[in-house]
């Protein structure tokens, strides 16, 4: 197919959004917008028992939060709606006519336990499955079967010739005559199956290239061969590219399932993830801009993008590079975009209003650039600035057993008090000045043993940022309360 470039994304709207599903999206919208093409986003809603309309909405908050917007789709329509498979039953019927009186699908009455018996009476493996036995059934087989009360299923009647494809991913693939037996387009009581509505959708649709995970490879030949028929009854013009994307595995060599907490995409929103960091390593999984780069913008990766260079070997989900990865983005953020990002996670915490009073948001963005180079993801801004925006503070308890246990925290602790306590200047230069000259000169400290025990006091735990910048923006008051506090945890 010579045609633009046209991918598409058709995700089922069963619950969790998985981030290996959202890697197959980002990965068929770089295809489309590296080319220029067109990218449609198909909802597959046919399992009524399991689908549901909040992970439908789900879905679509997914997509837009990650910034992968669609041309075609739920909300944006196109020339090819619905998008919704539940909303398309009548074309699916009417192909399926079609296919039955072309001769390409037949009506199938052999049971699963007939079939079964039948290969075990060849002295055949009952897993091989259907044995496209019901090919050639007359009309009068047809009628008795009808007569003892049998529904047929509609089976495509495959190819006895190997078929093939060069895979985007994979290079070249074949499978061999017979192997893949006759398959169901729909059941008995004319519901369709997904073997027949995604090859269907993708025709009608003009996709030219189907970018999937590899576990879905074995179903290829079915589809292929599908399209072949669907192109014969002049429903597709063609068959599309196929690029088999690489298995996402979680720990040891399993491929990352719903059950693991880091499959749960909705895990990186509500931590803090950046978009655009997360894209950049969803990216990464399975592909590469540069043997020696890891970090690369949206853009970046659009202009770079080319799924021929998609690895066909397995992608690990390493959690600590996602989270380097996503720092480097987070420190690199302007300072406004970076307060816009971390002002509803302070106020969902309860630590400021939203929007935030003027002294909290003098505070913030006092501490915003020297805190925006010690966090990892966003919602490390609660505990690490929650300090600044309440009276009291949480001591950690294991802070206060590193720092402030023994009479050395004591007599830190109170030297620290003496030299703030009529401090004339109250700022970052003269605090720094009036602590260093109290406990490295007077007691004769290491700035290590010095600083630890006030900033555990005045920030509740062992990592803070900068601790005389915090310390001005305390406040005297706060400050020498919390150093008070402190003193009680020493037992000095």
């Amino acid at each position: 197919m010579t045609s633009p470039v046209k991918t598409r994304f058709c995700p089922s709207p069963t619950g969790l959004v998985h981030v290996g599903a959202m890697r197959t999206a980002l990965f068929n919208w770089a295809h489309a917008r590296h080319t220029g093409g067109t990218f449609v986003f198909r909802i597959e809603d046919t399992d009524a028992a399991r689908d549901t309309d909040e992970s439908y909405r789900h879905l679509l908050d997914c997509m837009r939060w990650l910034g992968m917007d669609w041309d075609e789709g739920p909300e944006v329509g196109g020339p090819n709606g619905p998008y919704r498979q539940s909303e398309r039953s009548e074309v699916y019927r009417e192909i399926a006519e079609k296919l039955l009186a072309s001769g390409h699908a037949y009506e199938s009455f052999s049971t699963n336990e007939e079939v079964d018996a039948r290969r075990r009476a060849a002295g055949q493996d009952p897993k091989l499955g259907y044995d496209n036995a019901d090919r050639d059934l007359t009309d009068a087989q047809k009628q008795a079967f009808r007569d003892e009360g049998r529904s047929p299923v509609l089976r495509l009647r495959m190819p006895d010739t190997d078929i093939a494809w060069t895979d985007l991913v994979r290079g070249d693939i074949s499978f061999a005559a017979g192997s893949v037996p006759d398959f169901v387009l729909m059941r008995g009581n004319g519901a369709p199956l997904y073997p027949f509505t995604n090859p269907v959708d993708d025709a009608l649709m003009g996709i030219t290239d189907v970018l999937r995970g590899e576990d879905l490879l074995p179903s290829t030949p079915r589809q292929i061969a599908l399209y072949e028929a669907l192109t014969a009854i002049g429903v597709a013009r063609g068959t599309p590219r196929f690029g088999h994307l690489p298995l996402v595995f979680g720990e040891g060599n399993k491929k990352l399932s719903k059950r693991d907490p880091q499959s749960n995409f909705d895990v990186y929103r509500e931590r803090g993830f950046l978009p655009d960091g997360l894209i950049n390593y969803l990216a990464l999984l399975g592909w590469a801009i540069a043997d020696d780069r890891d970090v690369f913008s949206v853009a970046e990766l659009v202009e770079a993008f080319d799924v021929t260079r998609v690895s066909a070997n397995p992608a690990r989900f390493d959690l600590k590079k996602a989270e380097a990865i996503n720092a480097t983005h987070l420190r690199a953020l302007p300072l406004e975009e970076f307060l816009g990002h971390v002002r509803p996670f302070l106020a969902g915490a309860g630590l400021v209003a939203d929007p935030p009073t003027e002294e909290q948001e003098r505070v913030l963005r006092a501490i915003a650039p020297l805190a925006q180079e010690r966090m990892i993801v966003l919602s490390d801004a609660v505990g690490l600035l929650g300090f600044l925006f309440t009276d009291e503070v949480e001591i950690d308890p294991a802070a206060a057993a590193k720092q402030l246990a023994g009479a050395d925290a004591a007599e830190v602790l109170d030297a620290a008090t003496a030299a703030l306590a009529d401090l004339a200047d109250w700022s970052t230069a003269a605090v720094e000045e009036a602590l260093k000259a109290a406990l490295v000169d007077g007691l004769g400290r290491k700035p290590r043993q010095a600083f630890g025990p006030v900033r555990v006091a005045v920030s509740g735990r062992t990592v803070s940022p900068p601790l005389y910048e915090s310390i001005e923006l305390l406040g005297r008051e706060r400050t020498l309360a919390r150093l008070a506090a402190a003193r009680g945890h020493t037992g000095g």
